[in-house]
């Protein structure tokens, strides 16, 4: 009895130790903020992009030039990558970007070669001249990582994801080409306080923010509009049920001889900044690819190509 005894003293003096060293809830790391300094845009004229009669004083509160701004969405079937887990989300379009056009459609590209983080650049030599290097340095999952948001990095994985290549590649990809062409990504914009690619987590915020405002998916399925692999829809189909939720007309991109649906692109001008301002969403500026007299394809996903991620 006694040796019982001393070895239940033993246990509950080793749980009392335990107990005292635990804290609840748990100490988490610090998250840095990621904000531009945007103290002096209220004090400016409100405006949408593209509707200024004068220009813009301070370009961190108005994307400028680059004030046609698209949300672009791609639909696949496959990634390339499924045996390294690289996969699509079920019953959902995938992220493509969040591009500036300039007024009159035209764009800028790769517009500060010092946050040139794309290790494959396209193009690799730009209208000017002036080639654009390949990038060989940590992949921005680091720069994700460093910020401790490992929340925005899930759902880039879930939502963000690339066809052929590694989902980092594409990210990276697109900050390089278009952020830096947005001038309210302007590192000038952040302040003296700036942390280094505190830039490029504000944008892939800004990228999911934007792409959250337009489940394409799920307004054209409300419609009947499903992927299918024995029906086809008209581009009238797809174009009324999207405006019918939207406002407008997007863009609708279609390959192979315009009767596969591939791509959908969402224009606005945006009144304040891209990151935070509003979207007014307008009627496409560039005419859709897909067939007006054939039937479109809607293909379903290959099943051992997606996930579930809701």
């Amino acid at each position: 009895m006694a040796s019982k005894v001393a070895r239940v003293l033993s246990v509950l003096s080793a749980t009392s130790v335990v107990t005292a060293t635990l804290t609840w809830p748990p100490s988490l790391p610090s998250v840095p903020e990621t904000y531009p300094n945007l103290t002096a845009c209220v004090n400016e004229p409100l405006t949408y992009s593209c509707e200024n009669t004068t220009a813009i004083a301070n370009t961190c509160c108005s994307p400028t030039p680059g004030g046609l701004v698209l949300q672009t969405q791609f639909w696949s079937t496959y990634t390339g990558l499924e045996a390294q887990g690289q996969l699509l989300p079920k019953n959902s379009w995938t992220i493509h970007g969040l591009w500036p056009d300039n007024c009159d459609g035209s764009y800028e590209q790769y517009c500060d070669l010092s946050r040139q983080y794309d290790p494959d650049p396209s193009p690799k030599v730009l209208p000017n001249g002036t080639p654009v290097p390949a990038y060989t340095g940590p992949s921005v999952v680091t720069f994700i990582e460093a910020f401790h948001r490992y929340d925005l990095l899930d759902y880039m994985n879930k939502y963000w994801v690339n066809q052929g290549a590694s989902n980092p590649t594409f990210w990276a990809h697109e900050f390089s080409k278009h952020a830096t062409c947005t001038s309210t990504f302007d590192v000038a914009c952040y302040g003296p306080d700036y942390i280094e690619h505190e830039d490029v987590i504000n944008f892939y915020d800004a990228v999911v923010r934007a792409f959250k405002m337009y489940p394409t998916y799920d307004m054209l399925a409300a419609v009947g509009i499903r992927p299918s692999n024995k029906t086809t829809y008209s581009l009238a189909q797809l174009q009324t049920a999207l405006r019918s939720q939207t406002g407008a007309t997007p863009y609708l991109g279609c390959g192979y001889n315009g009767t596969v649906l591939q791509e959908v692109w969402y224009f606005h001008h945006v009144l304040g900044s891209e990151q935070y301002g509003h979207y007014k969403t307008l009627d496409s500026t560039t005419n859709s690819t897909c067939s007006t007299t054939k039937g479109i394809w809607y293909y379903e996903p290959t099943p051992s190509s997606v996930r579930e991620v809701r």
